[in-house]
């Protein structure tokens, strides 16, 4: 592990060598707490999508992370798909490198299927997860059309690019309520709608398109995660519940057998207008997630 060391109220920098990747991760440290360290992930958004809400969280040590092939972490194959299990294995490395023990984690989107994937392997690493919005497809009613979408959106990424294959991921996660059975044979949305590019630069590196099949289609170890020693909340946004990720989340606190727990804002409640888009209501959110770590 090595550091690059900034002034003792800034994150220090450090990279861990995983199996085919680099990871980057950020500490904040507050060497005053005797709370667990907090690991805030997300997948595929990274460490800087969480800065805002890093910046809020001021009674314990925080850690972020960029996941493989996103921002500053690099892997050895770029175009290949990633899995829930592979990143699971890379946060189970990373925790074991901070060596704090137990960790609480909140846990974004697909970070929060990896998450749901760390505890049902190594439930001893981690004291309280909180899952926010985990597309975890497959619990769905709709969960054939839900997942004939996605594998519509990589393979329209594999042979246009990535303005078109974004542009129909944005309508997808957009979409308020069940999907119909006819949702695919609806024209496709235009990339410009969104700001997006309609021309394929050629690229096939993106860690979304990376994710999309794996991510939404994994089948949780919920048996697993029923009898692990780690404390598992499910969150689901105030104004996303009805879209396909917060359904999702709903569907997986049913089948562990708790209530969700609401959360300000919507799928992106924590952003404070990171990558330039408007955000959420991190302040609330920071205090509800500070609520629910305490129990």
């Amino acid at each position: 592990m090595t550091g690059r060391v900034s002034a003792v109220s800034e994150a220090k920098t450090y990279t861990l060598d995983v199996p085919g990747a680099v990871l980057t991760y950020d500490v904040r440290e507050n060497g005053a707490s005797n709370e667990p360290v907090l690991l805030i992930i997300g997948s595929p958004m990274g460490a800087s999508g969480f800065a805002t809400l890093a910046g809020l969280i001021g009674d314990r040590t925080v850690v972020t992370y960029d996941p493989r092939g996103v921002e500053r972490s690099r892997r050895d194959d770029t175009t290949a798909e990633m899995t829930p299990d592979q990143h699971a294995d890379d946060l189970s490395r990373l925790i074991g490198a901070l060596g704090t023990g137990p960790v609480d984690i909140l846990a974004s989107s697909g970070g929060a299927v990896n998450g749901l994937a760390l505890v049902a392997q190594h439930p001893e690493q981690v004291r309280t997860l909180v899952a926010h919005e985990p597309p975890a497809s497959v619990e769905l009613p709709d969960h054939e059309t839900v997942l004939a979408a996605c594998a519509d959106i990589r393979t329209t990424y594999l042979s246009s690019g990535l303005g078109p294959a974004m542009a129909k991921f944005i309508a997808l996660v957009m979409f308020e309520g069940p999907l119909p059975a006819g949702y695919l044979s609806q024209p496709a949305p235009d990339p410009a709608m969104f700001g997006l590019p309609a021309q394929d630069d050629g690229s096939r590196d993106d860690p979304l398109m990376a994710n999309m099949n794996t991510c939404n289609g994994y089948h949780h170890n919920f048996d697993a995660l029923r009898a692990a020693s780690t404390r598992v909340v499910i969150g689901v946004g105030t104004t996303s519940s009805q879209q396909v990720a917060g359904r999702a989340a709903t569907a997986v606190a049913e089948r562990l057998g708790t209530p969700p727990v609401t959360f300000p804002g919507g799928h992106d409640g924590f952003s404070g207008g990171e990558y330039g888009y408007p955000g959420g209501e991190p302040d609330k959110f920071a205090a509800t997630l500070l609520g629910v770590l305490k129990g």
